[in-house]
């Protein structure tokens, strides 16, 4: 059974930095993506990065340039490196593994190619 636990969220003041982490268990990395996504109240869950196991990255465009994703094979582990946050950054924030083979014209952004979900994090960013 795979289980994935999101943790490092919290309330942070507009600029400042948080890392989230995504252990795994009953989970082995396999050459597939993994995920992070956010949402907000009354919003779509959206795609916020993802790496695949060969260390190919891929972030959305509001994200692009404050946030890194990352990953710890040997401790079946996933990061998020969120600087420079925005109000708009306010969410819960889910970590996600794919774990079985999709379409690969499927963006590594989108939720379709994820079957494994954490039950999330908040991060809260005030002005």
């Amino acid at each position: 059974q795979v289980q994935l636990v999101e943790s490092g969220g919290g309330s942070v003041q507009s600029g400042g930095s948080l890392r989230l982490s995504c252990a795994a268990s009953g989970y082995t990395y396999s050459n597939h993506w993994k995920g992070w996504f956010r949402q907000a109240p009354g919003e779509e869950r959206e795609g916020v990065a993802a790496i695949h196991n060969d260390g190919n990255t891929t972030y959305g465009d509001s994200v692009k340039g404050r946030f890194t994703i990352s990953q710890d094979n040997a401790k079946n582990t996933l990061y998020l490196q969120m600087n420079n946050l925005k109000p708009e950054d306010t969410a819960m924030y889910f970590c996600a593994v794919q774990t079985m083979s999709t379409s690969p014209t499927l963006h590594a952004l989108s939720r379709l190619r994820y079957n494994y979900w954490g039950q999330g994090t908040q991060v809260t960013v005030s002005s």
